[in-house]
């Protein structure tokens, strides 16, 4: 019975803890091509960077980052982003909610010629985690966040989950 008892708090200790960190996250699911940029470094008030949010216009319109410029995923136009933002000297960096979907579109930027490309590491999800202020559709502050789904929203720690 004993052995049996240690065999179930092991299993369980081993797998309890097993669920991987936001780093361990990005590392699977990125290629890494492209840098990360903090969410402390973004924030700083030095920082003169294009910030582009590359989540769907349902979560953009929930909240998003101030004076960020929505370009979406599915519907991401390499050329409206040209024709809005031609000096590919400038520093870009591009958000979604933990950073998976913004490194696919920081790589086309990157072929396009754009060389200061940074990705938000831990998207909106890690800029709300560290208390900075998010706007809705209306421009007024908010603590609502669309999580993208249930799965991802464990990645949200601060700030009303949003799912729909």
């Amino acid at each position: 019975m004993r052995n049996l008892f240690i065999l179930s708090f092991l299993l369980l200790s081993f797998f309890g803890n097993s669920q991987e960190t936001l780093q361990e996250l990005l590392k699977t699911h990125n290629k890494e091509r492209i840098p990360y940029i903090s969410v402390q470094e973004l924030a700083m008030p030095k920082t003169d960077a294009i910030l582009l949010d590359a989540r769907e216009i349902k979560e953009y319109n929930v909240s998003h980052i101030p004076n960020s410029t929505y370009v979406g995923y599915d519907n991401f136009d390499l050329d409206t982003v040209i024709k809005s933002f031609p000096d590919t000297s400038k520093t870009i960096v591009i958000y979604c909610s933990v950073g998976i979907r913004s490194e696919v579109i920081a790589e086309q930027l990157k072929k396009e010629g754009y060389n200061n490309v940074f990705n938000l590491f831990g998207g909106i999800f890690e800029w709300k985690n560290n208390n900075l202020p998010l706007l809705n559709s209306e421009g007024n502050e908010t603590e609502h966040v669309h999580t993208f789904s249930k799965d991802w929203s464990k990645w949200l720690l601060k700030g009303i989950k949003i799912y729909e």
